[in-house]
């Protein structure tokens, strides 16, 4: 009987053993399953990505239309060689020589009748800036045509006292007498007409009949009107400051260059410089002049340098920095906003046709002065037209929807 009761529970523990192996051998292949499919599921969209990238990445141009290209302000230049690396950046402003700034004042005073010119204006040398009346220039012109007059009667008087000395009927005395009378009448002759030629008045035209008490103010230079010290009705006062009057086509470069620098430069080096208030715009320059002593208070010289071209946006006083060019050494060169970057990888636009633009990949050298350096990693056209305005948008269109996926 014991023996038949053990044999049943034996069996009942096999069953039992074998139900368990096959719940556990259930759930392993279960979990296993899910596991399968989920990794497929998590493999799909990330070949999908790698596809979608691989596409964008090969997209490299871009084609606009009249409006886009007017909306965003698309601008196109051209590489240019540019000195980046050799340069020796310097400080300085910007000057007028003496010869090309006016004080204009007058030797005699009077009231101020009329002003023919405003500030800012341009004049030319010897323009009317204005009048002023002084009632004793009538006095001046009225002694130079007595003068005149007297030096008239003494130059035919010495002709016939000179005739009478031929024949031996006057005395020598006589003749030295008017002689003399001659020259101080002559040598006042020329004191007056000097007189009234710097107070502009041209003793040629001065007759009885046309006494002036008019003064004209004029320009002693060319240039523009910086400040007027006068107003209709006051009296302008002898040597006062009347007009300033500033020529800035001949504004040039001081420079300021320090010890360790001054072998370096040398008469006929180029510079480009920007001043304070723009920096984005450069001016080209030269060399002309070095000074021989330190300044005052400082081991430092002035390099004057000429500037190239004429603009009306560089002004007397004016704080510049520059750029020295001390060799020959030249690289493609664009300006900064030719140069867009996207990571670790930088990129500018040629125009291949109208409207229609390529990416071309490039390295990036030295920077200053508004320029990039440029190294292309690809081929890029001869005389190629590039975007250097509005390429970020461009690179935006290329990357559309990259940032979404």
């Amino acid at each position: 009987m014991k023996s038949k009761i053990h044999e049943y529970r034996n069996k009942n523990i096999n069953v039992m053993s074998k139900n368990i192996f096959l719940v556990m051998l259930s759930l392993f292949i279960a979990i296993t399953s899910c596991k399968n499919k989920a990794n497929e599921t998590k493999a799909e969209p990330t070949i999908k990505d790698t596809t979608a990238n691989k596409e964008e990445h090969h997209e490299t141009e871009v084609t606009l239309t009249d409006d886009q290209i007017k909306a965003i302000g698309l601008q196109t230049g051209s590489i240019e060689q540019r000195n980046l690396k050799s340069t020796l950046k310097v400080n300085g402003k910007l000057t007028l020589p003496p010869q090309n700034q006016a004080q204009v004042s007058m030797l005699t005073g009077g009231i101020v009748k009329t002003i023919n010119v405003t500030e800012g204006t341009f004049v030319k040398q010897g323009q009317t800036l204005a009048t002023i009346v002084n009632n004793e220039v009538i006095q001046l012109q009225q002694d130079y045509l007595e003068n005149n007059s007297q030096l008239t009667y003494l130059q035919a008087e010495f002709k016939r006292q000179t005739a009478l000395q031929e024949d031996r009927i006057n005395a020598t005395k006589t003749l030295q007498q008017v002689q003399n009378e001659l020259g101080v009448a002559q040598a006042k002759q020329r004191g007056l007409q000097t007189k009234l030629q710097v107070l502009g008045i041209n003793a040629a035209n001065i007759s009885t009949a046309n006494f002036t008490n008019h003064i004209a103010v004029t320009a002693p230079i060319s240039g523009f009107i910086h400040h007027i010290n006068l107003t209709m009705g006051k009296f302008a006062d002898a040597n006062s400051i009347l007009f300033d009057i500033v020529d800035n086509r001949f504004l040039h470069l001081d420079l300021t260059l320090f010890e360790k620098d001054i072998s370096k430069v040398k008469i006929g080096d180029k510079i480009m410089f920007t001043d304070a208030n723009d920096a984005s715009h450069t001016h080209p320059a030269t060399i002309f002049a070095l000074n021989k002593s330190f300044e005052d208070k400082q081991q430092a010289i002035i390099a004057h340098a000429k500037i190239e071209e004429q603009t009306e946006t560089l002004l007397p006083g004016m704080y510049v920095e520059a750029r020295i060019q001390i060799d020959n050494y030249k690289a493609n060169a664009l300006p900064d906003d030719a140069v867009v970057s996207n990571g670790d990888e930088h990129y500018i636009y040629v125009e291949i046709k109208k409207n229609h633009y390529k990416q071309i990949a490039v390295a990036k050298g030295v920077s200053d002065l508004g320029f990039t350096e440029i190294k292309p990693l690809e081929e890029i056209p001869a005389k190629a037209i590039v975007v250097i305005k509005g390429a970020y948008y461009l690179l935006s269109q290329l990357t559309k929807g990259s940032g979404e996926e």
